[in-house]
């Protein structure tokens, strides 16, 4: 399954690779922000995987594990940058030593910083797409933003750029620059955007979608007896934002939900996971789900996802129909 990067011309797999979790530790006034101790060799692995598998679209940002997930994704593509498309991210301040995230920056000298540090780190010389990562900066001063990727557009630095952000008013200003590519937001059966999915078929971008997965609820591998680690941010002192996890455990409302809609997903030889990806898939053809990992079997799992495609029609509206009740 392939599909076009916007109306770049560019073509990516249907699906990413989340980049997230390979990062592993970073910490907010001595709170989790990564998923914990992660094996770079398990990481490394899984990235060769998934690319011997036809996926050739990376999600990453500078942020995860406060620039190691870059740095991982570099030792990979060395020697192949010609065949990947790398997306990473901008607009937070961190201590790379400490991996401890200070604050938000988005002037033009911070964003163009951040590039070269990114593109260090990522061995590149180049972005495909450039991700503002400050979800909620106001739209009013973001025009200087839109127009500092544009100049790095104009002089070869990244083919294009993208705002991640749940916001549609945000998502409609970077939209309408002529080098805007992608939207990347939350998308998953739990926390569907049908605005945002109509907006970006309506501007021909794609839509990358965050957490598809759930933060990992819908893979099916929790139950209410699973307590996750205290430097994971779905643990103890998981953010408010974090819907699918509370106190370290998953949300028992979605883990009913997601018992009463199980045989719909795995119908037709697919496992939970499968399911829903090809959820995200038949929303719309502008999505892109980037589901994290951290070991090749869950890669397996993920791109074998393509070779079932969308959900078909019949079976999205069961599964709205149930999630109604």
């Amino acid at each position: 399954m392939k599909k076009e990067l916007g109306k770049t011309g560019i073509e990516i797999s249907a699906m990413g690779m989340g980049c997230w979790a390979i990062g592993g530790q970073a910490w907010e006034n001595g709170v989790p922000i990564g998923w914990g101790e992660v094996n770079d060799e398990d990481s490394i692995r899984g990235l060769e995987c998934g690319l011997d598998m036809g996926i050739n679209f990376l999600d990453t940002s500078n942020m995860y594990g406060a620039g190691h997930s870059e740095r991982i994704i570099g030792q990979v593509i060395e020697g192949k940058r010609d065949k990947v498309v790398i997306s990473t991210k901008f607009g937070w301040v961190f201590d790379e030593e400490k991996k401890e995230k200070l604050g938000y920056d988005a002037s033009p000298a911070f964003i163009r910083k951040s590039l070269e540090d990114s593109m260090r780190r990522l061995r590149t010389d180049y972005i495909d797409l450039y991700l503002f990562h400050y979800g909620v900066y106001e739209v009013e001063k973001s025009l200087e933003v839109r127009d500092t990727l544009e100049e790095l557009v104009k002089e070869g630095k990244i083919r294009s750029y993208g705002w991640s952000t749940d916001l549609l008013d945000r998502a409609e200003f970077f939209a309408k620059g002529p080098h805007c590519a992608a939207i990347e937001h939350n998308e998953n059966i739990f926390n569907d955007n049908p605005e945002m999915l109509k907006l970006c078929e309506a501007y021909g971008l794609s839509s990358v979608n965050r957490a598809p997965l759930g933060m990992g609820i819908l893979s099916g591998k929790y139950t209410n007896q699973s307590l996750l680690k205290d430097d994971d941010i779905r643990g103890k002192d998981s953010p408010a934002w974090m819907q699918y996890f509370k106190n370290g455990k998953p949300s028992e409302e979605f883990l009913k939900k997601l018992e009463n809609i199980r045989e719909i997903l795995t119908s037709d030889g697919r496992t939970l996971t499968q399911g829903a990806l090809a959820w995200i898939w038949a929303k719309s053809p502008a999505t892109v789900p980037i589901p994290g990992f951290r070991t090749e079997k869950q890669i397996r799992e993920n791109a074998g996802a393509m070779e079932h495609g969308p959900l078909r029609p019949e079976q999205m509206e069961e599964i709205a129909k149930i999630l109604e009740n």
